[in-house]
């Protein structure tokens, strides 16, 4: 119990040091929490379109507005909370998944014997290869080749951010592979894999953690851009990005909220994502602990 006072004490004192964290922390847990019951704060179905409410400016009724379809602007911007936020963390998730591993091996192996050493280097070229192009266009051409849907995004996306995981966990690998606590694992006859995986691993995951925020907001981003362009989630189910893209015409003739509020939805979102991950970057540093 103690211990528990202790940290919660610790977070409390944090968070009045940096109180952009907290307001990051407070974000993404509304945006969480509206996710989860959008069907209890939402009157109005999310696809379902009333030709005669098209383009209502934001009332009472419609808190939001109406887009051209007729579809109640504030409750597919909640709903759109489940599919962005869904999309991103599988796509981190998996990204992770790829990279970690793959970064492990080419930073253990780098150097050591032709064969591993060989294959360590390919796949840092391999890597810089896949960097070299604009993020966004690879994964359009990703999602293009394998068909615009929900699985096929998460897949494209994590493909092209696994590269940043990779490169992070190899180079923390590769500093702490030359550590005396290594030297000692391997004296008492551990594998390298074990080595590698057990000792070094979890010794090099705060850089992580830190890009994981980052990553997730990136993430969100990235699916937005696809499906202002059509290459990602289909309309009529919600996402902010084809939301946008569907209002950003209105505009012009001065209905402004169709892309305005899911606009506003989605920069605040991603704003949350840099804000956590900035106050995770000053948690790792002990000056900043104090």
């Amino acid at each position: 119990m103690k211990r528990v006072i202790q940290y919660l004490r610790f977070i409390a004192h944090f968070f009045k040091k940096n109180p952009a964290t907290l307001v990051g922390v407070i974000i993404i847990s509304v945006s969480i929490l509206l996710g989860i019951v959008s069907p209890l704060v939402t009157p109005y179905s999310p696809v379902e379109a009333d030709a005669m409410a098209s383009l209502k400016a934001p009332s009472a009724k419609h808190l939001f507005g109406t887009d051209q379809s007729g579809m109640d602007i504030f409750t597919r911007v909640i709903y759109a909370i489940r599919t962005d936020l869904f999309i991103a963390i599988s796509a981190t998730l998996l990204s992770i998944l790829i990279g970690i591993p793959i970064g492990v091996f080419a930073g253990f192996y780098s150097g050591r014997g032709k064969i591993l050493s060989f294959l360590s280097d390919f796949i840092m070229r391999f890597t810089e290869t896949m960097q070299a192009f604009p993020v966004f266009i690879l994964a359009m051409i990703l999602v293009a080749v394998l068909g615009p849907n929900k699985i096929n995004l998460i897949i494209g996306i994590a493909f092209v951010n696994s590269p940043i995981f990779l490169r992070l966990i190899r180079v923390e690998i590769l500093g702490l592979r030359e550590r005396t606590f290594a030297e000692a694992a391997k004296s008492i006859g551990n594998s390298n894999m074990r080595i590698a995986f057990r000792h070094l691993l979890p010794n090099g995951l705060l850089p992580v953690l830190t890009q994981v925020s980052i990553t997730m907001g990136f993430s969100i981003i990235l699916t937005a851009g696809l499906s202002f362009i059509g290459a990602g989630v289909a309309v009529p189910e919600p996402e902010w990005g084809s939301m946008i893209s569907i209002g950003a015409p209105n505009m012009m003739t001065g209905q402004w909220w169709p892309a305005l509020f899911p606009g506003l939805a989605l920069g605040t979102t991603v704003l949350g994502f840099a804000l956590i991950g900035d106050g995770i970057q000053k948690l790792s540093d002990p000056d900043e602990r104090r």
